[in-house]
């Protein structure tokens, strides 16, 4: 077995500043969170899950609906108000980010639901009587909007090169 002891002080010191920067890694990964927060926005503006896949349409009903309340979507699936965009957020750690939306509908309209999953309530019809109402009233399809596409990937891998790069040579 063969022992390589490297006795420099710029290797000594570029290894110690890689070593003491990977304990916090919250700076590329707040650099992440914003970039993926920047693509879950923009997908939303294209109707592309982060696979690409186009969101389902609104359905016939859902149209309908809107209508009867006249409600003027603002877009495609998933922008109706804006809200839903404008609430995605993200969360940065030393080892870790998050990223999500505050906005109420956004786990219905990331995972989807079934008519009624989340129950019903009593409500008058035209002429007074009691009538049930499901929640959702109809069935909701899945648009994920969050996660990481190809592109996401490449940003993320790109982010954490330049970042061990300026590790080791000190311009972090």
């Amino acid at each position: 077995m063969y022992t390589v002891k490297i006795d420099d002080d710029v290797v000594q010191t570029a290894l110690r500043r890689l070593s003491e920067g990977m304990d916090d890694l919250t700076a590329p990964m707040n650099q992440i969170g914003f970039a993926l927060v920047a693509s879950s926005k923009s997908r939303i503006d294209q109707g592309l899950s982060p696979d690409g896949t186009p969101f389902a349409p609104r359905s016939p009903a859902t149209l309908k609906a809107y209508e009867k309340r006249k409600v003027v979507p603002k877009g495609g699936p998933l922008k109706l108000t804006g809200e839903m965009q404008q609430e995605i957020f993200h969360e940065a750690g030393t080892d870790f980010v998050e990223v999500g939306s505050n906005a109420i509908q956004s786990a219905v309209m990331q995972m989807g639901a079934e008519q009624g999953a989340f129950g019903a309530f009593i409500g008058k019809d035209k002429l007074g009587r009691d009538h049930f109402h499901s929640i959702p009233w109809g069935n909701i399809p899945a648009r994920p909007f969050l996660g990481v596409s190809e592109d996401d990937r490449s940003v993320i891998q790109d982010t954490v090169e330049v970042w061990i790069a300026s590790l080791a040579d000190g311009t972090d």
